[in-house]
């Protein structure tokens, strides 16, 4: 696929600037985006994302056409687990809803900035040596069992990483928010506010998930251009997304599952891409193994498409026929997250907060999601 330096600039311009009406214009004023202005920016992003694919397809065919969806719906996917990460951040640190906005702004951006340095290195990578399929490859299938045995658990499997640990004990810091600002002076000191470690939960966890997004798409695509544009709009509506779906979040128990099948078929997509252009010495001789299939990327797409339906089909199912936690448990469990939150350093609770506060339960440990 040959991509003039024009049309990169061109887009890489319009997607910017679509970022910055976001930011500086609807994201000027902290606030708590309705039903109706969330659902209006969802339907204006994904229609351009369609709109896009439907451009390559004009363009270039419809091969690329199907590489940039695939792309696009598997990065959409991962992108909509992070969010139920977001979600319980938020509520470990008692962000108010009507901060919240910003702090997931610049999460997206966060995200949006470490995928960029990601797909960089892994065009890089793939052009100099083609053996890096398999570590690719290999990386997915292993993340794929990983998800599988989560399962249903992703709100007790968030642990804060490191990075969070080390910035909660070593900065100073505030224990009450001060709008969006990241620093506060009090008697004299410069002092960081929750907001501040919020933002710096959400950038690290990006970045683990970036390790997971950018093999995912390289094994459907290894054409930079639809690598990249994928991911922004992957990223596009996520913190309206956020605001829309409330508690269905929570309700796509088989999300985890779902992505673990598709990140599985994937990985072997990659390792099969992998032998058919083996190179390395000690695998066959250095000699291509014709007999490994290519997967065509329509049999990718529809594959995809299949899975993530069923999955959430399967998981409003079950959802719906839950019986409700008994009311009991509704205190320890509030506790439990607020005294988690306490630790963090957050301000008053309004009543919204609270209330996803009683829904959640302290997360633990996961093997794929710490540092």
């Amino acid at each position: 696929m040959h991509v003039a330096d024009y049309v990169w600039y061109i887009t890489v311009g319009v997607l910017l600037a679509l970022l910055a009406f976001d930011v500086f214009i609807i994201g000027r004023r902290p606030h708590e985006p309705s039903t109706k202005e969330s659902a209006r920016a969802i339907v204006f992003y994904v229609s351009l994302a369609v709109v896009f694919g439907l451009g390559v397809w004009v363009f270039s065919g419809g091969e690329y056409a199907g590489e940039f969806f695939a792309g696009w719906l598997t990065e959409y996917s991962l992108s909509v687990d992070n969010l139920f990460i977001f979600l319980i951040i938020m509520a470990r640190f008692q962000v108010p809803r009507k901060y919240q906005q910003t702090a997931l702004l610049v999460g997206i951006i966060l995200a949006l900035f470490f995928r960029g340095i990601f797909i960089a290195v892994g065009a890089a990578a793939i052009n100099e040596f083609s053996w890096v399929f398999y570590l690719f490859g290999a990386f997915l299938v292993y993340t794929a069992i990983h998800l599988a045995k989560q399962g249903e658990n992703d709100d007790e499997d968030y642990k804060e990483n490191a990075v969070i640990r080390f910035a909660k004990k070593r900065l100073n810091a505030t224990d009450e928010y001060n709008g969006v600002k990241l620093t506060v002076k009090q008697n004299g000191k410069r002092l960081v506010t929750p907001m501040a470690i919020v933002i710096i939960a959400l950038g690290t966890t990006d970045l683990l998930f970036a390790l997971d997004s950018i093999p995912a798409i390289y094994g459907l695509t290894q054409e930079p251009f639809l690598v990249f544009t994928a991911n922004v709009f992957a990223l596009m509506g996520l913190r309206q997304l956020y605001f829309l779906l409330g508690d269905l979040l929570r309700r796509l128990v088989y999300l985890s599952l779902g992505l673990s099948v598709v990140l599985a078929f994937i990985g072997v997509k990659l390792v099969l891409h992998a032998m058919h252009e083996n190179e390395l010495p000690f695998i066959n001789g250095g000699h291509h193994i014709e007999w490994a299939p290519e997967i065509p990327i329509w049999v990718s797409l529809g594959f995809i498409i299949v899975t993530l339906g069923i999955t959430t089909l399967l998981s409003l199912h079950k959802s719906r026929n839950m019986a409700p936690e008994p009311a009991v448990d509704a205190p320890a469990e509030s506790e439990a997250a607020t005294s988690a939150a306490a630790q963090a350093g957050g301000g008053e609770l309004d009543e919204a907060t609270r209330a996803e506060l009683e829904g959640l339960q302290a997360p633990e440990q996961s093997d794929t999601k710490k540092s």
